[in-house]
């Protein structure tokens, strides 16, 4: 089988999955009261929120030892009239810039996952807010 008839494949089994119900609900019930039905799992977000601190902070100690060594040698190369120098700070400096890109990006993902839990928590209040009224109106209507 190609990547390609996998990739429809699959494509088309998760379409299958996630195909819009219409006058209807689950079988395994749904609606309002009960139990939380906008669920985070806290345990989900804060292991790949600290997985990203941590990889954050272990690039910001290990990500920059070559650094210095790099600018010296491309300074020496310079001062030796060597064209090889401009291209070694190149190196540096584009070392410098993607580095500081991936720890940003790194700090990106926990914020955002912590950001991610406490609004989703107050999202589901505001949904069990907004539907017990509704709630009430049915078992008054029945």
């Amino acid at each position: 089988m190609s990547f390609e008839e996998e990739w429809a494949a699959l494509r088309s089994a998760a379409a299958e999955r996630t195909a819009m119900r219409v006058n209807g609900v689950p079988a395994e019930g749904g609606g309002g009261g009960g139990a939380a039905d906008l669920v985070v799992n806290r345990d989900d977000l804060g292991a790949i929120g600290n997985d990203a601190y941590a990889l954050r902070t272990r690039l910001a100690k290990d990500g920059d030892h070559a650094r210095p060594a790099t600018f010296g040698a491309a300074i020496a190369l310079t001062n030796g009239n060597f064209t090889s120098g401009a291209a070694v700070l190149k190196v540096h400096d584009r070392w410098r810039t993607h580095l500081k890109t991936l720890l940003d990006s790194c700090a990106h993902i926990s914020n955002h996952l912590d950001y991610t839990k406490a609004q989703h928590a107050k999202d589901e209040g505001k949904i069990v807010g907004d539907l017990a009224p509704i709630s009430k109106l049915t078992e008054y209507m029945k």
